[in-house]
């Protein structure tokens, strides 16, 4: 369905990709995946002719209808919710404006009555009588409730902005859709939701993410930009992931026992072939998977940060008491009677509808607000270390280089000290004597994970840590959590860092909360039935 042939990006003097030659065919999904910068973005314009190549070619079916995940949230400003979302099918949209056009005319000429009976079958072929009701489908599914779908996009807040806009890209029945972080501030229910929608889509979905889970359960390829190449590689991204991780192993050894590696990678792909997927295209996927050859897998360039938390004092029985806590912010109640006591083993995840509440109450066990009502105890030999989801702060107003930032939070100044943190988090070299003011956002969280580590805190709170990393960075944070020893509280949009740090769920409700001792998997299970 689409071919694309020698195709090279050079922009001035970097080439992002050269010589890539790649076939994408209907009834797949192509996680694309690379470090930041390598090209993901680029790549999806391209093919979606939004950008030209420096050389090379994309060949699309002509039959095909191509529809691309939106960036610009303003663009739709001027038009109700549904009509944004029915805008999705252009030719679709095109017909039925130009056939009210013609029923409103006051002298409507013979000629008019025979265009609108062509326009009429067209639109009928289009899917155009049910247009409005599979676009509130899903809307509804993915959690943009029917009061709102006659709202006028202007007046939406950013968050639905975007459900919307990736509504739009999935309405119609697309021969071939576009994704460009499609999970970026959606809720855990509407990434589930996404899941299945694609699941059932029997088109070509091509997807940028930075969400493991989501690749791991959507994706049948991935594709990967590495070396200034693009190669395409069979199955999800946790065989990427691993195979990636033995063939460089393999390559480092390749003097020394090769074939032993080579054993140790065949049983590799005979093991993950026959494991069972959640993803309904499992069955093709292993047939593929079953004719892999040791040198089709693949070998990484990336450079993997290193998270590691290490507390300076032990923390003693007493943890965190929280009792009756209730906070009202601009007339809104946002926290509501909540109460419990984390023990000792704790890892808890804290969920809810309501981001703004779930920051909030991060706030208050931060200590950086004061609840209108209850209390909050940290046990006299806790120390807490703090990721807020907004940290511009942090950086706001500063202009030193980053060894400079980081000896405001440090009691030993020495450089060779504050470098050997700033290096784990990939600032090597002269890059340590870059200015915080022109860091990108990846970058800054990577900075306040440095510091997180200095710090040597015995209890580690993270509101939205996984925003702007890159797929390396995500995870290196979670097996930085995972090992961490003590008390962590968190909440993060990634399901695979949830998943597998959390051992308590505390979701906010307005009534209060809801606490269970499990798994995120278990609990949304629970949930479901």
């Amino acid at each position: 369905m689409i071919t694309v042939e020698n195709l090279t990006l050079q922009f001035g003097g970097q080439v992002l990709f050269s010589q890539a030659d790649l076939q994408f065919t209907r009834g797949n999904c192509y996680g694309i995946i690379g470090a930041n910068g390598a090209g993901k973005s680029t790549l999806l314009k391209i093919i979606s002719g939004e950008l030209e190549p420096t050389k090379g070619h994309v060949y699309v079916d002509p039959k095909a209808r191509m529809s691309v995940l939106k960036q610009n949230q303003t663009m739709y400003d001027e038009y109700p919710v549904l009509e944004t979302v029915i805008l999705g099918n252009q030719r679709l949209y095109e017909v039925g404006q130009e056939k009210d056009a013609i029923y409103m005319k006051e002298d409507f000429s013979d000629e008019d009555g025979i265009r609108a009976a062509e326009l009429e079958e067209l639109y009928a072929e289009l899917g155009g009588w049910e247009a409005e009701s599979d676009a509130a489908k899903l809307l509804q599914g993915l959690g943009i409730p029917v009061e709102l779908h006659q709202t006028q996009m202007s007046s939406m807040d950013p968050r639905q902005k975007v459900k919307v806009l990736l509504a739009q890209a999935l309405f119609g029945k697309p021969d071939i859709i576009l994704l460009d972080e499609p999970t970026n501030n959606l809720d855990l229910n509407s990434v589930v939701w996404l899941e299945n929608f694609l699941l059932d889509y029997d088109g070509t979905v091509l997807v940028v993410s930075h969400d493991r889970y989501f690749l791991n359960n959507v994706c049948t390829h991935i594709v990967d930009i590495d070396y200034g190449k693009i190669k395409m590689y069979v199955g999800n991204y946790d065989f990427w992931y691993e195979s990636s991780q033995l063939m460089q192993k393999l390559v480092r050894d390749q003097n020394r026992k090769a074939q032993e590696k080579i054993e140790e990678l065949q049983n590799f792909i005979s093991r993950f072939a026959a494991n069972k997927s959640k993803s309904r295209q499992a069955t093709s996927r292993r047939k593929l998977l079953d004719k892999l050859t040791v040198y089709e897998l693949p070998a990484s360039s990336r450079r993997y940060p290193w998270v590691g938390f290490k507390a300076e004092r032990e923390p003693g029985k007493d943890r965190l008491f929280v009792e009756g806590v209730s906070k009202t912010v601009d007339g809104v109640k946002l926290i509501n009677n909540v109460s419990f006591t984390m023990n000792r083993e704790d890892k808890i995840t804290i969920l809810g509808a309501n981001e703004i509440a779930v920051t909030t109450f991060f706030q208050l066990l931060a200590g950086e607000i004061e609840p209108d009502e209850g209390t909050i105890k940290w046990g006299v030999s806790t120390t807490q270390s703090y990721f807020p989801k907004n940290h511009e702060h942090f950086f706001a107003g500063h202009d030193e280089d980053l060894i400079d930032w980081m000896r405001q939070f440090s009691a030993d100044k020495r450089e060779s000290y504050l470098r050997t943190f700033l290096g784990r988090m990939l600032f090597t070299g002269d890059e340590v004597h870059k200015s915080v003011k022109v860091l990108s956002g990846g970058e800054k969280v990577r900075c306040m994970l440095a510091k997180m580590m200095l710090e040597g805190r015995n209890v580690l709170l993270f509101d939205q840590p996984t925003n702007h990393l890159d797929l390396e960075a995500v995870q290196a944070l979670n097996n930085g959590m995972t090992a961490f020893p003590y008390n962590v509280i968190f909440t993060s949009h990634d399901h695979e860092l949830t998943q597998t740090v959390a051992n308590r769920i505390i979701e906010l409700t307005p009534e209060g909360c809801i606490d269970r001792m499990m798994t995120y998997d278990e609990y949304m299970h629970l949930y479901e039935t």
